[in-house]
């Protein structure tokens, strides 16, 4: 691992592009991965050391990562004020980007029934293992605190009441509370100007002179990003049991291709509002592919808004807010495909025609409006799935019948959930004509610069 990290290290040297860097980091990661299990086997000392030590590149790098999530947030909303971007259209913004989020999803919902109708998935077909069964049996005891918060509730829980506790990301919907209170510091920061200009000023200085620092902390993690798919995805392939992905194959297969047909639709999307969805592909891919190492949508935030400003010609203000609210609200991957596809496999065991018309119009429904939900209850595939099916009052304790192959499918499921945040930060970017054409187009910018 040691020569393969200095390996990467000589590319850069060298010069060669961010870009080409990820996708070698990721190759090599998989084989070196492949080769370990191929020899030790997923178990053994060997590997299981191994892949501790490997942790420190790969789970520190997206420890750094999420280190800088609320500090990155918090700061470039209130500079977009203080810059006086955004100033006289918030609402259209956080409209389009609310919009085009819960849009996405609820296309997602539809994409994740027709596979599943598709490769005919019945949860009756899966055996339940050990795994299973355990799996099955904390779910129905999460599943009380679903049913316990309403809508409203949920939407409450978005509401900060202590900024400083949602700074250290205490609760699950912290990064929309930093959200919402930059914009109100930022809109109390323009009442003061308009009064008050000589202390308006100040405080811009002040700002920027933090988001100036703050950037540069992002640029120097970032730099890290190759060293981190690597590690990241050789302990994925070392540490896989593809015994129980060969038994499973045909879910995972069936959940690929609902996955890989959404995110054409994001790139038929960006074609629609005028976007070269090839430009788009080549400049996001460095985000879409550490989203998919290291699944965690919260850790790849920084490199998203980043691609977002840098590589797509986003507004900062804008990035922001589409990369902030799609960590929790309208995941087309957690919140739109998965729920939907095992809505659809569950279904059955209690008797219901899933080609009833009114059965698949609320189902697409409930995922929709869960999709806004799920940041009251923690967020994640798990959570989203308990609340459309606690709404549809099927048996939740299904919802764990792919644990085993959980890992596989979560890795496409996050990247696809990053894809939905930037595409909603483009085409609100495209909405409010603030989209710099020039820098999206402009193929020799770098993530990292």
């Amino acid at each position: 691992m040691l020569g393969l990290i200095i390996g990467l290290y000589t590319l850069q040297k060298k010069h060669v592009s961010f870009s080409k860097r990820v996708f070698i980091g990721l190759g090599v990661g998989i084989i070196f991965g492949i080769v370990l299990q191929l020899i030790y086997g997923t178990a053994s000392e060997v590997v299981v050391t191994s892949v501790e030590w490997f942790n420190i590149v790969g789970s520190g790098y997206v420890s750094f990562l999420k280190m800088i999530v609320m500090p990155l947030v918090f700061i470039s909303i209130l500079s977009a004020f203080t810059k006086l971007k955004m100033t006289n259209n918030i609402g259209k913004i956080s409209g389009w980007v609310l919009g085009t989020l819960i849009g996405t999803t609820a296309i997602a919902a539809v994409v994740g029934i027709s596979s599943a109708m598709l490769f005919n998935l019945e949860a009756i077909q899966i055996e339940q293992g050990e795994a299973e069964m355990g799996r099955a049996a904390q779910l129905e005891e999460q599943v009380g605190t679903v049913e316990n918060l309403t809508i409203p509730q949920q939407i409450l829980s978005l509401i900060p009441t202590n900024p400083f506790l949602d700074l250290t990301g205490a609760r699950p919907t912290s990064t929309i509370s930093i959200v919402i209170f930059a914009a109100i510091l930022g809109m109390a920061f323009l009442g003061v100007k308009r009064k008050e200009p000589q202390y308006a000023e100040k405080f811009a200085d002040l700002v920027e002179t933090f988001y100036k620092i703050i950037m540069r902390v992002v640029t120097l993690i970032l730099r890290l990003t190759p060293y981190g798919v690597l590690a990241l995805m050789t302990k994925v392939t070392a540490t896989s049991d593809y015994t129980a992905i060969w038994k499973l194959g045909k879910f995972v297969l069936a959940s690929y291709v609902a996955l890989i047909a959404m995110f054409i639709i994001h790139l038929l999307i960006l074609a629609i509002v005028g976007q070269n969805p090839i430009t788009y592909v080549k400049k996001s891919f460095p985000v879409l592919a550490f989203a998919f190492t290291s699944r965690t949508s919260a850790g790849t935030l920084p490199l998203n808004i980043k691609a977002q400003t840098n590589n797509l010609g986003v507004p900062e203000g804008i990035a922001n807010f589409a990369g902030s609210f799609g960590l929790t609200i309208g995941q087309n991957g957690c919140a739109g495909i998965y729920p939907a596809m095992l809505a659809i496999m569950i279904a059955p065991t209690v008797g219901i025609d899933i080609f009833s018309p009114s059965f698949l119009i609320t189902l697409v429904a409930v995922v929709a409006i869960s999709s806004f939900g799920v940041a009251g209850v923690g967020g994640g595939a798990t959570f989203a799935a308990l609340i459309v099916l606690s709404a549809l009052n099927l048996p939740v304790g299904l919802a764990g019948l792919l644990i085993s192959v959980e890992p596989l499918i979560d890795m496409g499921r996050t990247a696809l959930n990053v894809s939905g945040s930037m595409t909603a930060g483009i085409v609100t970017s495209k909405a409010t004509k603030e989209l710099d054409m020039t820098i999206y187009n402009d193929q020799s910018r770098s993530v990292v610069e």
